[in-house]
């Protein structure tokens, strides 16, 4: 599951996120998410062309929900993806990921909308499943506001990645969309302080006090921590959602869970693609000079584009 040491590149990378560790607090987050804008801004300039973006609002049950959409072709129609960016429910932001969702974009030929739902302390658990859901259920309902074909699948990278999953469950559960694919990019799910990869791994990008702050400022409660919507391990049958690819990285302390739902996936005879990249952390998708961050979103694009027919 894991390589003996961590790619060079991927090393530096968590060497440079070591000097900005992630704060616990109302106060500290709040400071943090500031901070970011100027870097974000930075870190986006000559970002990867696609062919047209716009700003939206989509109608969610808080009020707005803020997204971006990224389309392949300003003037064709093509599957639209609904993206959930990672950040512990706490962080990230439609800018955190803006390069990540034009990459998915020119490798998948998919239009991608990233969505920026609320966000925890201030907004716990339901509220970004909530959003998660209208979002996917306004695309399914409004091809023409996003030069769509119909045809829709979910995406997300750890937080992101459970809420995509949620999404799935709920679409299969609630007679919701018809949702085409699901693609998990080191999810969010079935974490156990006790696991393997959280044991050996924690300090890695995430620390076992960053993985107890999002838990505590998302979930609230153990009663809620038990809802399926809050974490798709705990759902007793995930047999009607939509055909799924799950990655994970060795060096994550994610790794296990994310490993296990895959596993629960086939089980439930759910087809499914586990893919693992062993000399990786959590994260390496988004970090700068990660060369195989290309090559695993490329195959994240190749899953998307041949179950949707997008090339």
């Amino acid at each position: 599951m894991q390589a003996d040491e961590m790619h060079p590149q991927a090393k530096a990378a968590v060497k440079r996120q070591a000097y900005m560790p992630l704060p616990h607090g109302r106060l500290g987050v709040k400071f943090a998410r500031l901070l970011t804008r100027p870097v974000m801004w930075v870190q986006n300039r000559n970002p990867p062309p696609v062919g047209a973006t716009a700003d939206l609002a989509i109608p969610g049950p808080g009020g707005d929900v803020d997204a971006r959409l990224y389309r392949p072709d300003a003037s064709e129609r093509s599957p639209t993806v609904v993206f959930f960016h990672g950040g512990g429910f706490v962080f990230g932001s439609i800018e955190t990921h803006d390069r990540l969702c034009r990459r998915l974009v020119r490798e998948s030929d998919c239009a991608v909308l990233s969505v920026d739902y609320r966000l925890a302390p201030e907004h716990p658990f339901p509220a970004a499943v909530e959003d998660a859901y209208a979002a996917v259920e306004w695309v399914a309902a409004n091809p023409d506001a996003v030069g769509g074909t119909g045809d829709v699948a979910v995406a997300g990278d750890s937080a992101g990645g459970n809420l995509a999953a949620v999404a799935a469950l709920m679409a299969a559960e609630r007679d919701g969309p018809a949702l085409a694919y699901q693609t998990l990019v080191y999810p969010g799910v079935g974490v156990d302080e006790d696991a393997p990869s959280v044991r050996e791994h924690a300090g890695v990008v995430l620390s076992e006090a960053d993985l107890a702050f999002f838990a505590d400022a998302y979930y609230g409660s153990d009663v809620h921590r038990r809802n399926p919507y809050a974490d798709p391990t705990n759902a007793a049958d995930v047999s009607g959602v939509a055909p799924a690819t799950v990655l994970t990285a060795g060096f994550d302390p994610l790794r296990d869970g994310g490993r296990a739902y895959a596993e629960q996936l086939v089980r439930d005879g759910v087809d499914t693609r586990y893919v693992n990249h062993p000399d990786m952390p959590h994260g390496f998708l988004t970090m700068p000079g990660v060369d195989r961050a290309r090559d695993a979103i490329a195959a994240l694009g190749d899953d998307l584009a041949a179950v949707l027919d997008a090339h």
